[in-house]
């Protein structure tokens, strides 16, 4: 009786520590489903463990360093030795934990996933399985650590209960219509509160892959140049079942030919258990009978067969590009590719002059039927002083003496065209929406508070309404532009002009051709008494 407790408690021992090799989480990097029991337990193979006073501690490590987890850390966290439970385990217990007893430490990395809320499983915790038509198709609803609390387990096909099932365990002959997601639900009672744990199976039927149709590899014909009085050997392979066959048809109406030979199969086995195989046919002193003829090599099975051919011409019957036709072919390609560039390098230097030379041969007019009676508003520092006496000349005697007389566009200048005595804010605002353009003349004293309204007005027609274009022109060189509002930095780069004193004088300078590319297309013709006047600013 004695020895019979003895064995007994040693079988009891060897199951408790076989499952407690099942449970254990020897996997560093772990993926949990939020609002499900979870649990982390130690693998123990050292005999030294068993001693009951070694000290066993759980921790969580933060930023500041580990801290050591207690019953009291939080009423869903449960110590139980080895053990380290959650009920449940939520989006705030991801991070590191580990595990300390004596000498010995384990950690583990754990990501909690959030839980769909469309479905009964989360998709990043799915096992996929593919199982082929007419073979076994098996789910059994086990898992080694919470089974045996499991009150109940209940086995759903994508998120339906399936019927009839007392036992959760399925067993049957795969049909295509078993296809989809399985879910084991067990329902665990902890504390008065009811939870659940799932364990879901992709499964996807495929069809029967032991055998296959027999495929030869390669297009279906395949022309081969040849020289005649040599030899050729022409290769067959083909993807095969173990018992299906490969072979040439080489027989013409007068029988075989004797210089056509054929070599054995070679097979060989590949990793999904079907045999590549390859015949050769060799061909001896190649002849005239030999070619413009179908060598016709064949895989046959049960399944069906297929056939590829195979056709000898003579090399000089190859359409072949002549050597001084291709030289010249391709010296015209770079020519052609250097003109090209040429054309566009070109174009892109020129391409002002090409635009104006555009509108005045086609006479294009763009202020047609617009609505807007100027063209450009100049606005310009009003305050004559010595030190800004060419910019404001440029302003009210030089631009209007070129655009206005010699090419014949219509300026609103201030001094010039508002009446004194009326609401000026009001009637600058009024005589930039009348016009196309606004043009600013830049200096370092550009900005007081006469023309503060007339910049503001302008850039919200320009960036906001888009009713304006805005051109710049640098009458001096300013350098820092900080003094400026911000949403001039909008501006393109190519409508800030430069003006450059001597340079800039001649109606042919590159500064007016700018400038007039800048502004609206108009069809006018110069005065003839002032087409071959030049801008004079005063000198002071």
């Amino acid at each position: 009786m004695r020895l019979r407790e003895i064995l007994l408690t040693l079988l009891v021992l060897m199951f408790i520590i076989s499952m407690s090799e099942e449970t254990c989480t020897s996997r560093l990097h772990i993926t949990a489903v939020e609002g499900e029991p979870f649990y982390l337990k130690y693998c123990s193979s050292s005999a030294k463990h068993e001693n009951k006073t070694t000290t066993m501690k759980w921790y969580k490590n933060q930023l500041h360093g580990p801290v050591e987890l207690s019953s009291s850390s939080s009423p869903r966290i449960i110590l139980l030795g080895y053990v380290l439970e959650f009920w449940p385990v939520e989006l705030n217990d991801s991070g590191s934990y580990s595990f300390r007893m004596g000498n010995d430490t384990y950690d583990w990395k754990l990501n909690v996933i959030r839980r769909s809320k469309h479905s009964c499983f989360t998709e990043k915790q799915v096992i996929s399985k593919v199982v082929e038509v007419k073979k076994s198709l098996q789910i059994a609803c086990e898992h080694s650590y919470y089974q045996k609390l499991a009150n109940r387990t209940l086995l759903y096909k994508n998120c339906g209960k399936i019927e009839n099932n007392q036992n959760p365990f399925l067993r049957k002959n795969a049909e295509f219509k078993d296809q989809g997601y399985y879910t084991c639900m067990f329902l665990l009672h902890h504390n008065g509160k009811l939870f659940n744990v799932t364990k879901t199976f992709n499964i996807t039927i495929v069809g029967d892959k032991s055998n296959i149709i027999p495929a030869l590899l390669g297009p279906k014909l395949t022309p081969v140049k040849v020289e005649l009085g040599k030899d050729v050997q022409l290769n067959c392979s083909a993807l095969l079942n173990e018992k299906d066959v490969i072979y040439w048809n080489i027989w013409k109406e007068n029988g075989k030919d004797p210089n056509v030979h054929e070599e054995e199969v070679m097979k060989i086995r590949t990793s999904e258990g079907k045999w590549l195989a390859s015949k050769t046919l060799r061909i001896e002193n190649v002849n005239k009978k030999n070619l413009n003829f179908l060598y016709n090599c064949t895989a046959a099975s049960k399944g069906g067969i297929d056939t590829k051919s195979f056709i000898l011409l003579k090399k000089e019957d190859m359409v072949d590009i002549p050597g001084h036709i291709f030289t010249r072919g391709m010296i015209v390609a770079v020519l052609i590719s250097v003109v090209v560039v040429c054309l566009v390098t070109v174009g892109f230097i020129y391409r002002v002059d090409l635009v104006l030379f555009y509108r005045h041969f086609m006479g294009r007019d763009e202020t047609l039927a617009d609505g807007k009676t100027y063209d450009a508003f100049v606005s310009y520092l009003k305050e004559c002083q010595p030190e800004n006496g060419e910019e404001h000349t440029f302003a009210v005697e030089t631009l209007p003496r070129v655009l206005e007389k010699h090419f014949g566009y219509k300026l609103c200048i201030f001094e010039r065209d508002v009446m004194p005595g009326g609401a000026v804010v009001d009637e600058i605002h009024s005589l930039i929406e009348k016009s196309r353009r606004l043009i600013i003349v830049l200096s370092k004293s550009y900005m007081s508070n006469e023309v503060r309204y007339e910049l503001e007005s302008g850039l919200h027609e320009a960036l906001v309404e888009r009713k304006i274009k805005i051109i710049l022109i640098e009458f001096t060189p300013v350098g820092d532009f900080t003094f400026l509002p911000q949403s001039l930095k909008l501006l393109k780069s190519h409508r800030v002009l430069k003006w450059k004193a001597d340079k800039s004088l001649s109606y042919n300078s590159r500064f007016w051709k700018n400038l007039l590319y800048l502004m609206p297309a108009k069809a006018v013709k110069p005065c003839k008494d002032e087409a071959e006047v030049l801008p004079v600013l005063s000198q002071s």
